[in-house]
């Protein structure tokens, strides 16, 4: 230890020196880039995880829809499957029949958003629907709403695309 008022020799200056910096910097971009993998395959689960309460929500609602029309609370044409028209029936709410002075019958708060879908698509224009007339291999939008899956042209994590999810 150098005594007060003594300089040290510039061989046994302290600190770090150049070599030491670079070292403990690519280790730590080792480490980080060892890391980033990690975080995204985190995020794309969390956004897996989303996709599919997002659809259990979505076809519970749908089901519900159909139960409260075969009970009779919801007004249907003769030879209408009695499946939704549009997403946003579900949110909007219908007239109940069986007890008009309750108002309306409500299967969504809101309708939510594919977590894959482009960020310009919100609520119902984010998802792919399937009509009752439509057979499962090729899913197609009719008169009514049956099912709904992603437009994402991606593969979940399990190697199924999120189209068949």
């Amino acid at each position: 230890m150098a005594e007060p008022g003594r300089r040290l020799s510039p061989g046994r200056c302290r600190g770090f020196s150049l070599i030491e910096l670079v070292a403990v910097l690519v280790i730590l971009a080792i480490l980080a880039a060892a890391a980033m993998p990690l975080a995204q395959l985190s995020a794309r689960r969390a956004k897996e995880q989303e996709l599919k309460l997002h659809l259990r929500t979505i076809r519970e609602a749908i089901d519900a829809y159909k139960r409260a029309g075969d009970e009779g609370r919801i007004a249907r044409r003769i030879g209408e499957s009695g499946f939704p028209k549009t997403l946003e029936e579900l949110a909007d709410g219908i007239e109940d029949k069986r007890d008009p002075k309750q108002g309306k019958i409500y299967f969504l708060r809101s309708v939510p958003t594919d977590p894959f879908a482009p960020d310009e698509l919100r609520g119902s224009q984010s998802w792919a629907l399937r009509s009752y007339a439509s057979p499962p291999e090729d899913p197609k939008p009719g008169d009514d709403i049956y099912d709904v899956h992603s437009r994402s042209p991606e593969t979940g994590l399990n190697g199924i695309p999120y189209r068949q999810w």
